[in-house]
């Protein structure tokens, strides 16, 4: 089984070389492809000098990103791993050993943070009975799947929010899928800079108004407040590039 990490960045400079160096230091060794939305601080560059592939993008957002890495991609397996978040070598082989059963399509990981919040503790195990109970994943999860069920599901949808939640979902009706025990570990840097309780509680609430019908469109405009000057702007966040695997949300 061959296996390509794909990840997103955008201004990501500060760690891309480790990112890149942690991932090619897996055993089997994967194939590390980085496609960049544009960055300011000389991501791209960075990341092909520690071993990746790298794609620029010329449009941001993180669904047509990884669409555009998984079709350059040669694995026959493809894991979309966020730029800081970490997989180790236990998480990468369990994995790999889930992916024995020919039944199972894909999955994810069981999620930690790198920061010692009790509120952060209790959401990730609350991810872990979403992921085991009803096959829902989050991007920080890092999600893999099987490279040809990928393309025949048309990608990621392009959305500029919950792609990750709207793939899953696919996947489960799609075939069997797994959350594996051992845990990616994810940076706490987000809730370091907002705040534990209102990051989660403006998360959750999202994460509901999703399941309820609300358009992703809107949803994406209050997650990113401030990063659409037009209808073809795309948020700053996730980097992204054009060009869909096919199917709409």
């Amino acid at each position: 089984m061959s296996v390509s990490i794909v990840i997103p960045t955008y201004n990501e400079a500060g760690g891309i070389r480790e990112q890149v160096g942690r991932c090619l230091a897996l055993e089997p060794r994967p194939e590390v492809i980085v496609v960049d939305g544009s960055s300011e601080d000389g991501t791209l560059p960075r990341a092909q000098s520690a071993g990746a592939t790298g794609l620029a993008a010329p449009v941001r957002g993180r669904a047509h990103q990884m669409n555009a890495g998984a079709a350059v991609a040669r694995g026959d397996t493809l894991v979309f791993l966020h730029a800081d978040v970490t997989l180790p070598q236990a998480a990468y082989t369990g994995m790999r050993q889930a992916l024995s059963d020919s039944r199972v399509i894909g999955g994810a990981f069981r999620r930690c943070f790198d920061h010692p919040s009790l509120l952060l503790r209790i959401d990730c195990r609350l991810a872990d009975l979403r992921g085991r109970a009803l096959g829902i994943f989050l991007g920080d999860q890092t999600m893999f799947i099987r490279r040809e069920v990928f393309r025949d599901l048309g990608g990621f949808p392009e959305m500029r929010l919950f792609e990750d939640l709207a793939l899953s979902r696919r996947m489960g009706a799609r075939g069997a899928t797994r959350l594996v025990r051992s845990p990616v570990i994810a940076s706490g840097r987000r809730f370091r800079r907002e705040g534990n309780l209102r990051r989660l509680c403006r998360d959750l609430h999202l994460i509901l108004l999703y399941f309820a019908g609300v358009d992703p469109e809107l949803l994406a405009r209050r997650y990113y407040p401030g990063y659409f000057d037009g209808p073809e702007k795309l948020p700053g966040r996730p980097a992204g590039v054009g060009g869909s695997l096919g199917r709409k949300p």
